[in-house]
């Protein structure tokens, strides 16, 4: 078996604003399909990222991107439609019932919030998103890439650091 291409980079972020362009970044040149794993304890950002990944994807500023913690999915549109899924609160058998896997469909962006509770069932080709506090207002994003795609987009990220 071919072992799926990884690459990881860590970015720091000093502000809820720093965040959300990071994550725009990632949105202006998230490939059609990519499924994100964003990891993090509460208040460490999690939606916030979905905010400036929204913005990249152009879904328009006057949407407003909140948590899905009690609709479980929220969808918008823009260049790509984005599924944002909070799976803080299912269990493995609820992930069938929300259509979680009919989501995780090209040209979709899916980005899953609590992603460890897909267990087995995690996409091998994905863009894992850990967000660590390590100050009050201050984070460390850990991108790790999975798959091709999600390995070039890490590569696109690099070369344009200094946007």
């Amino acid at each position: 078996m071919t072992p799926i291409p990884y690459l990881q980079i860590s970015l720091t972020s000093d502000s809820p604003d720093a965040t959300r362009q990071i994550a725009a970044r990632i949105g202006r040149r998230v490939p059609p399909g990519m499924v994100l794993a964003i990891e993090g304890d509460l208040g460490s950002g999690k939606t916030c990222f979905v905010q400036g990944l929204a913005r990249g994807l152009g879904v328009p500023p006057e949407v407003y991107v909140t948590s899905p913690s009690y609709t479980l999915v929220n969808s918008y549109e823009g260049r790509l439609p984005l599924h944002h899924v909070d799976l803080y609160r299912l269990t493995d058998a609820d992930l069938d019932d929300i259509g979680l896997y009919d989501l995780m469909t090209p040209p979709a962006v899916t980005a899953i919030e609590w992603p460890e509770r897909m267990a087995q069932d995690r996409p091998a080709e994905i863009l894992e998103v850990g967000l660590v506090v390590t100050a009050v207002a201050h984070r460390r994003l850990t991108l790790a890439g999975y798959g091709l795609a999600a390995v070039n987009l890490i590569k696109a990220l690099k070369k344009t650091d200094g946007e």
